[in-house]
């Protein structure tokens, strides 16, 4: 048996249980892998608007019989909700247990106030036009499905997997332009409410950054996703890492490989 590196706190958003999309398995592995006091869920964890009665894998199932069975061991979840799962909303403020379920969260963490959300509220297309941004999230699951088999006749001819959605986020100026609004108005927020750090997912980009205008300073930090990036965050000894699950043929992992299966994308020490 692996010896699980243990953590004080692990955030994971964007995981979008039920679409086709999801690398359920890969972060079955990760959280076997890890050994957390407590885990923040930053919404899209069930995709609830992508929802198939067709199609919901046992993998899926593992996933939310996994966190069950560390809520029940004694770690502590919270579920923040997001927009693909905002039918929880309804059943915010709910405390189970070591189970909760709320909108936003506030934690203080070695002195230092955190800000968790999951940032649909700064997404205009959702606030006001959420039949486009349901549209366009069937259309982002149908894209995932179709760059799944590219990847799978690059693989068989020898050549690298190839993302068409990250390719395209990176060649749209709007998108770009989005993304960068999107963590100026969420540090904004934080520093003029004396936040030391914020951490987001709902764009699927992970990033760890400090950010910094006329009022003060912040550490801004994004989860990623588990559809594309396979990225959590994890606080620990007082330091932030970003951490991304890489890309590995399922039926050759072993678990003394485990721990090694795990590469630090980028390190960030709180100051």
């Amino acid at each position: 048996m692996v010896k699980k590196r243990k953590i004080d706190l692990l955030v994971i958003s964007d995981v979008h249980l039920g679409t086709f999309g999801c690398h359920a398995k890969e972060l079955l592995l990760y959280l076997d892998s890890v050994a957390p006091e407590k885990i923040i869920l930053n919404g899209d964890f069930i995709d609830i608007w992508q929802f198939r009665k067709r199609y919901f894998p046992k993998s899926h199932l593992e996933v939310i019989k996994k966190i069950i069975d560390l809520s029940t061991s004694g770690t502590e979840i919270i579920y923040i909700t997001g927009n693909h799962d905002e039918m929880l909303r309804k059943f915010s403020e709910t405390f189970m247990g070591s189970f909760s379920i709320v909108d936003k969260l506030v934690l203080e963490l070695d002195g230092k106030k955190a800000w968790f959300f999951h940032g649909d509220v700064f997404d205009v297309s959702i606030q006001n036009a959420k039949w486009i941004a349901k549209l366009g999230g069937w259309g982002y699951d149908f894209l995932i499905l179709i760059n799944r088999f590219l990847n799978w006749c690059l693989v068989r001819i020898g050549r690298k997997k190839y993302s068409l959605s990250k390719k395209i986020k990176n060649k749209v100026k709007g998108a770009i332009k989005f993304i960068d609004d999107f963590e100026k108005t969420a540090t904004d927020l934080a520093i003029e409410n004396g936040y030391k750090y914020v951490v987001c997912g709902h764009i699927h980009q992970p990033r760890i950054v400090r950010k910094t205008n006329k009022k003060g300073t912040c550490l801004y930090l994004n989860s990623g996703d588990w559809i594309e990036n396979l990225t959590a965050l994890e606080y620990n000894d007082k330091r932030w890492e970003l951490i991304r699950f890489p890309e590995l043929n399922m039926k050759q992992i072993k678990e003394p490989q485990l721990l090694t299966a795990i590469t630090v994308l980028k390190r960030s020490k709180s100051r």
